[in-house]
């Protein structure tokens, strides 16, 4: 008995340290101190880049897509254990690794009543079906695992009426169609994808009174404009014409019963009458093929031309079929949605290396696990490198000849295909410690597209540590360029400090980034190689989000020899190695200041005569710009000044922690009441067509047509304080510390 009360007590401390590892409570090891000297060590950076295999990356990718895991399956929880598994390997596994769920809301379509699509006759027979799957080339395609195509989230419904073309479902689209005159009560929409948003094509929809939806990729946006079976998959890159793309038609991120707590049991829940966020009316995604037979049947207007696409006709508007089409004109299309809402766990995993120096800044570096079907490419592809990366730094560590100065944390995320959910759960669990002490956030989601170049999307400061790591790693592929110099060839921008350098792109709400950059403030940016615009036109991979996303599809088509995924996995690990290792952070804040003149410059250009007219003045954003400048100018200098000498470890610590704080001062929590979790006045949704600040674009779009004093105009001067306010917090944080 004695023995069993021993044994439990010790069971139940190590769960506790566990616990306390995942919450942040790391433990300065005995032999380390903030004053140790403790810097980036190029050897180990060197043998980290060595290490990283293509091949140990492809076999990875084979196991991870073997089987479809689509969130919380009996496949999804099998990839937690074997998550586990390797973080736990007692020879290249890392201090801790733990799982935690979250119980979220999910949607899933009904096994015993499909969801479908039929064209029915004027006495109600059916007379034309849509494919309820896709169609079986690999062997892969039919398996009882694999998901039918369906719109998540996509309420339950019967809707019949005539069809209507609708392009891609814009508010602008619907208003077209009801300036040419046709009637929308009690239609069925035909939409494609790309343009808005998936959930905004069946909201905009349901505002003009139209029954459901439909929506289709057409080949002009993914497939360059080939259609036939004989250019498609298993026989080129290209989608072939039964794929669906499926995907989450939620508005917003995270659990829907549970926004801003986290999804766990002592969290309040919304009824679900009260959730917001759905699609208001049934939605089903279809494949190119059947989309086909029934635009290329319409009757009714032309469609404008850049309404056109790649199906072989004319695209017309409706409503209804023409006479002497496929099906009789006074035909309907009905579309049957059984969706159903379910209560499930999912898991999320990470896996901790323990800082030396300072185990309490952490360096985040996430994939998500989940995928519609067998999710080669989107997420597997990311979680390949995430596994081999991992392995390389916790075999150092497992030897002892490596430890980082700071913390390292690992995270697969779960149900991030329907909206981002664990990561979002995880940055509202652990909101405070998370905003206290996040160093940058990395994101691999996909990280081959293609392999032509690498792609890099973040907040101006991390520009400056992705150029150092990428002009010391040699790019893939003939010559011998380095992958900065290769990167340059294919986005570029001309910069006013530097010259010509690679161009990143701004963080949207694409992936697990969001949370981190919109909610929490935190530095992010992701990583992926991806394709050369100038040779295709698709949207995004073909396959992307249907079931002829395998490994052969990867291993034929888009990387054969995995060398881009090498060369991402090298990226990521030299740029996880210098924010986790190096003595003085490497973000340079001073790059903020282009982005910050080019949104005033663009303000300034396009709107100040209007704002003039209201008696609304530009000049203190004019301001409150120049003394970042000068702030951030000040800081620069005086980082260079401590560098050349032998500065005090704790001074440095003060320096770090300005830099690691500065994206938080662009936080504002009531700037955007409209907008769930966008809080960062710099890059929150902008739908003004003026590119500056999003607040006062956005404002001034609504205000334009609205009579002088109004408060829309009021709203424009509040946003310009917002703005304001947030530069002068900005530039304080960049201010001597001692300095108030």
């Amino acid at each position: 008995m004695q023995w069993t009360k021993v044994l439990g007590l010790g069971l139940g401390a190590a769960a506790f340290l566990g616990l306390g590892i995942i919450l942040g409570h790391f433990a300065i090891p005995k032999e380390a101190s903030v004053s140790a000297p403790q810097d980036l060590d190029l050897q180990i950076l060197e043998t980290v880049m060595g290490q990283l295999s293509a091949s140990r990356i492809r076999d990875n990718l084979r196991e991870l897509s073997r089987d479809p895991h689509l969130a919380t399956s009996p496949r999804d929880e099998d990839l937690v254990q074997l998550l586990l598994q390797r973080w736990r390997d007692p020879e290249s596994g890392l201090d801790s690794a733990e799982a935690s769920k979250y119980e979220v809301l999910l949607s899933f379509p009904s096994q015993e009543q499909p969801n479908l699509v039929h064209v029915v006759g004027p006495t109600g027979d059916i007379i034309y079906s849509c494919r309820q799957t896709e169609e079986n080339l690999t062997g892969e395609q039919g398996g009882p695992d694999v998901v039918q195509p369906y719109a998540a989230y996509a309420p339950p419904g019967t809707p019949q009426g005539l069809l209507v073309y609708a392009n891609r479902g814009s508010e602008e689209d619907f208003k077209e169609l009801q300036t040419q005159g046709i009637n929308l009560e009690g239609t069925i929409a035909l939409t494609r994808y790309g343009g808005v948003g998936r959930g905004a094509k069946a909201v905009n929809a349901a505002k003009h009174g139209v029954a459901g939806v439909l929506v289709y990729t057409d080949p002009a946006d993914i497939n360059d404009g080939l259609s036939s079976s004989s250019e498609t998959f298993p026989n080129s890159w290209y989608l072939p014409p039964s794929g669906v793309e499926r995907g989450s038609y939620y508005e917003y991120f995270g659990d829907p019963l549970t926004p801003y707590l986290p999804a766990i049991p002592s969290s309040f829940r919304l009824d679900l009458a009260n959730v917001s966020g759905f699609p208001p009316i049934p939605t089903q995604p279809i494949g190119f093929q059947d989309a086909r037979d029934l635009l290329c049947n319409l009757s009714g207007t032309l469609a404008p031309t850049t309404w056109q696409g790649a199906l072989g006709c004319s695209y017309r508007l409706g409503p209804g079929f023409r006479p002497d089409g496929g099906f009789p004109a006074d035909s309907q299309v009905n579309v049957s949605v059984h969706n159903r809402l379910e209560l499930r766990n999912s898991s999320n995993v990470l896996g901790i290396i323990r800082g030396a120096v300072e185990p309490d800044r952490y360096v985040l570096y996430g994939n998500h696990r989940d995928s519609w079907v067998h999710g080669a490419v989107d997420p597997s592809s990311g979680t390949a490198v995430l596994l081999e990366l991992s392995r390389v730094l916790g075999t150092l560590l497992k030897k002892g000849t490596w430890r980082p100065r700071r913390s390292i944390v690992f995270a697969s995320w779960g149900a991030e295909e329907f909206g981002l959910i664990g990561s979002t759960e995880f940055t509202e669990e652990f909101f405070n410690k998370l905003q206290e002490r996040t160093v940058a956030y990395i994101n691999v989601d996909i990280s081959v597209f293609a392999n032509a170049t690498l792609r890099v999307q973040g907040t101006p400061p991390v520009q400056s540590v992705v150029f150092s790591a990428t002009k010391e790693i040699r790019s893939p592929g003939p010559g011998d360029l380095s992958i900065y110099d290769n990167w340059i060839r294919y986005f570029n921008r001309s910069s006013p400090v530097y010259g010509l350098v690679p161009s990143l792109g701004s963080l949207g709400a694409g992936s697990d980034y969001a949370p981190f950059i919109h909610f929490l403030g935190i530095s992010s940016m992701d990583l992926a190689y991806t394709y050369d615009r100038s040779k295709t036109s698709a949207r995004i991979y073909p396959t992307y989000h249907t079931a002829f996303d395998t490994f052969d599809y990867v291993d034929k088509f888009l990387d054969p020899g995995f060398s881009s995924h090498q060369a991402v996995a090298q990226t990521a690990g030299s740029v996880i190695l210098r924010l986790s290792d190096s003595f003085f952070l490497p973000l340079n804040v001073s790059d903020y200041s282009e982005t910050l003149r080019s949104f005033l410059q663009a303000a300034q250009q396009e709107l100040e005569a209007l704002l003039e007219q209201h008696s609304i003045s530009l000049g203190p954003l004019v301001t409150a710009v120049e003394k970042f400048d000068a702030e951030a100018a000040a800081l620069g200098e005086h980082i260079s000044t401590l560098q050349k000498g032998s500065p005090d470890p704790l001074q440095v610590r003060m320096l770090n922690d300005q830099l690691m704080l500065l994206e938080r001062t662009f936080l504002n929590p009531r700037a955007f009441p409209e907008e769930r979790y966008y809080s960062h006045v710099l890059w929150a949704p902008r739908t003004g067509s003026v590119a500056t600040f999003p607040g006062l674009s956005n404002a001034c779009s609504r205000a334009r047509d609205t009579a002088p004093g109004s408060e829309a105009w009021a709203e424009v001067q509040r946003q310009i304080s917002i703005v304001v306010m947030a530069l002068e917090g900005a530039a304080a944080t960049l201010r001597p510390v001692a300095d108030l």
